[in-house]
């Protein structure tokens, strides 16, 4: 059986690169003071709600077969909530590759395979 990867088998540095470009964005804008957890949060949930207008009324078939224009404006909306989520996460001092390693951990014994298999059961309701 092979093993599972993990979040370190990639580059593991990808999250600290963009944290670090995005200090230096917001340093250079003087913006650290608008960048309150607060306000990061509130940012993150508001791109997050242009994220989802895009699929807004569509069918799952729709939502799946986006055309190019809506497709390169869903990933600019993704890259968007992206980086509110790392600068949110750096300005809580919160380290994004050790969070979302123990997360995948929490999730992997919440939703055994077995159990969880083809159904999309919250995890109290498994069994």
């Amino acid at each position: 059986m092979k093993a599972q990867p993990t979040l370190t088998d990639g580059p593991s540095d990808t999250l600290q690169v963009l944290r670090d470009a995005l200090r230096v964005f917001a340093a250079e804008r003087a913006w650290e003071p608008f960048h309150t957890p607060k306000n990061l949060a509130m940012a993150l949930s508001g791109e997050a709600g242009e994220v989802i207008e895009h699929f807004q009324w569509l069918t799952a078939e729709q939502s799946a077969a986006l055309d190019a224009d809506t497709r390169e404006a869903v990933a600019l909306e993704l890259a968007d909530v992206l980086l509110y989520l790392v600068r949110l996460a750096d300005v809580l001092d919160i380290d994004l590759d050790e969070a979302a390693q123990r997360k995948l951990a929490i999730n992997a014994s919440r939703y055994p395979a077995d159990r969880a298999h083809g159904r999309s059961d919250k995890y109290d309701k498994l069994g």
